[in-house]
């Protein structure tokens, strides 16, 4: 067990490392976007790569954010219902949500992307837009955050079953 609550920490801090250095991606988003937006308002000069770029760092920070927001248990709740559990119901509705919904979704997201990205990233796969940006890196950042919410959610999984051992 000790090795398993390890390889647990690991993932948490993994996680939790990822999701801060990920904050840093919204200052830096807000001033691609205040850059293109005053580079076309006063030079007439617009970038379909900052545009691109603009996207790209809002879906990294949503995709590498979410494991450290299950982490965090930051994500969003129905508080008027799960306010009234007790802690061990509590414990039970998570165990299941992760098993059952969260680990077979971040699972398939991962099977189901990687062949897309694999397909981009040996094509070169970039925009098709005029002075657009490669793809291929996005759909790599897919296929790696969707590993590493399936990863959170096994750290989660532990530490719900912990949780019953202790009470």
């Amino acid at each position: 067990m000790i090795r398993v609550d390890r390889v647990a920490t690991l993932i948490d801090r993994l996680n939790t490392a990822i999701g801060r250095a990920t904050i840093w991606l919204l200052l830096l988003s807000v001033l691609v976007s205040a850059g293109n937006a005053l580079a076309r308002k006063f030079f007439a000069v617009g970038s379909n790569a900052f545009l691109e770029l603009q996207w790209y760092l809002v879906g990294t920070m949503i995709v590498f954010g979410a494991a450290w927001v299950l982490k965090e248990n930051a994500h969003v709740r129905i508080e008027i219902f799960s306010a009234r559990f007790s802690r061990r119901t509590r414990n039970w509705i998570e165990l299941l949500g992760h098993g059952f919904m969260l680990l077979p979704f971040a699972g398939a997201m991962v099977a189901l992307s990687w062949p897309f990205f694999l397909r981009s990233w040996e094509q070169n796969e970039a925009s098709l837009n005029y002075g657009g940006l490669l793809v291929w890196p996005m759909r790599g950042i897919i296929v790696l955050g969707f590993c590493l919410l399936f990863l959170q959610a096994v750290a989660q999984i532990y530490r719900a079953i912990q949780s019953f051992s202790r009470h």
